[in-house]
């Protein structure tokens, strides 16, 4: 099955809107380049980004079902979320902001962004809404395809959260303006997790 110009235009389209979109993994890769760069930030965007792509082409080959059927899977992925967020958000607050890189403990790495994208309902919410879009009659090539596709979107858009974090770690040379935006990006996680709860 070949897509058309247009419709890989439109998949794309709705990636990269749902993808660069501020949201708990782009705070955090944000929070994380901040305070080790671009370049030690890499692993957490290339996990988040691979997690996704699994996630997003397990409900296109038919996980959805699941997800649906199942409601205790939706409570406890929205819970689940709601209580990793507020851990992150209160590991944020409790930063002194010291951006001493050879000292600072290891930041987070693939496998907390590959948790992250498992235990955000909003994740699940914008695959099904993808797939259900672009590929319903769950053909493996298209499913593959989209997924290949939204996947590299995905790290593309998180990467340059990544990027704009490394560039404002020069604005939050001191300690105090780091701790400052740390507590506020812990704020915004907070809030995250305030609105998946009520959801």
């Amino acid at each position: 099955m070949t897509m058309s110009l247009s419709l890989l235009l439109s998949m794309s389209a709705f990636a990269v809107a749902a993808s660069i979109s501020p949201g708990p993994v782009n705070l955090l890769v944000l929070s994380t380049a901040m305070r080790v760069g671009w370049r030690r930030s890499l692993p957490l965007v290339l996990g988040a980004s691979a997690g996704f792509t699994v996630l997003l082409w397990l409900i296109g080959l038919g996980m959805i079902e699941l997800w649906e059927r199942v409601p205790l899977l939706r409570q406890v992925v929205r819970l689940g979320g709601v209580a990793f967020l507020v851990w992150l958000a209160w590991r944020l607050a409790c930063s002194d902001g010291e951006l001493d890189i050879e000292t600072s403990s290891e930041p987070a790495g693939a496998g907390t962004g590959a948790l992250m994208q498992w235990l955000n309902p909003k994740a699940w919410l914008a695959s099904a809404a993808g797939m259900g879009a672009f590929v319903a009659d769950g053909n493996l090539v298209l499913v593959t395809a989209f997924a290949l596709l939204w996947g590299s979107l995905c790290a593309l858009s998180i990467g340059l959260w990544a990027l704009a974090g490394s560039r404002l770690s020069q604005w939050v040379s001191s300690p105090r303006r780091m701790q400052g935006m740390n507590r506020a990006l812990a704020g915004l996680l907070a809030l995250s997790a305030g609105i998946l709860l009520l959801g």
